[in-house]
């Protein structure tokens, strides 16, 4: 036996479908499905503000309809579910009477290019101002749940607005402080640096220097070593005399 825990709820704000002879002006009516969706059946409880209808889907009703379509009984359901869970753009939705107060819900779909209709009989309730309070409740409800969701949201995003703006200005602290620091270790850098070229300028100056100084001598040496006594003719014809 499916349990109460185990059901899913929804409730839809249905527009109609107009049928083609009624006036273009007409006000489009407007109905509220609340469904009550199990593992394998569901219940559907409608209002239009005025009267209210109920529809019981078995679990051998179920059963029936989705062999008749080639389903599992969970994929009729979830199909089920998507069309009067969310008002499908492209379905059309009817809600016609069906005789002796009973109505007939019906929405169309599209499938392998062939338009099909599901049809579900529904029986007037035997109280509809219980039928219709219990829609309005579970909407009052929802909205709720939904109200404080978003201002739990809210105050989750302003939280994390004011944590992201903390970390922007930590970001912007440090990054301003590390240029600052590249800066001035680029300047001891350069510092550094025009004084180890100004050293090896100096280095090289000396070096030159002293070679200049080192060549000069050793020039002047060789010179006077490898140069002999310039002999003239004359000079030797003296010496043969004496």
């Amino acid at each position: 036996m499916e349990t109460e825990s185990e059901a899913r709820h929804s409730c839809l704000k249905l527009e109609l479908t107009q049928d083609t002879s009624e006036i273009d002006s007409s006000p489009k009516q407007t109905i509220f499905v609340m469904g009550t969706w199990f593992p394998s059946r569901f219940s559907l409880s409608i209002t239009d503000g005025l009267d209210s209808w109920l529809c019981n889907a078995s679990e051998e009703d179920v059963r029936e309809r989705a062999s008749q379509w080639d389903q599992s009984v969970s994929e009729y359901i979830d199909f089920a579910e998507k069309y009067l869970g969310f008002q499908q753009p492209h379905s059309v939705y009817r809600f016609s009477d069906a005789g002796n107060g009973f109505r007939r819900l019906s929405w169309t779909f599209e499938k392998e290019g062939i338009t099909l209709e599901w049809r579900w009989r529904c029986k007037p309730s035997p109280d509809n101002r219980k039928t219709t309070a219990t829609i309005l409740d579970f909407l009052m409800d929802a909205n709720i749940r939904l109200s404080e969701e978003v201002v739990r949201k809210t105050e989750s995003f302003d939280r994390l607005k004011e944590e992201a703006q903390k970390c922007l200005i930590q970001s912007e602290k440090l990054s301003a402080e590390k240029n600052e620091f590249e800066t001035v270790v680029y300047a001891k850098f350069v510092s550094v640096l025009n004084s180890k070229k100004a050293k090896l300028r100096e280095l090289r100056d000396r070096l030159s220097k002293q070679e200049a100084k080192g060549k000069l001598p050793q020039e002047e040496d060789a010179s006077t070593d490898g140069t002999e006594p310039y002999r003239t003719e004359s000079d030797d014809d003296v010496r043969s005399e004496e």
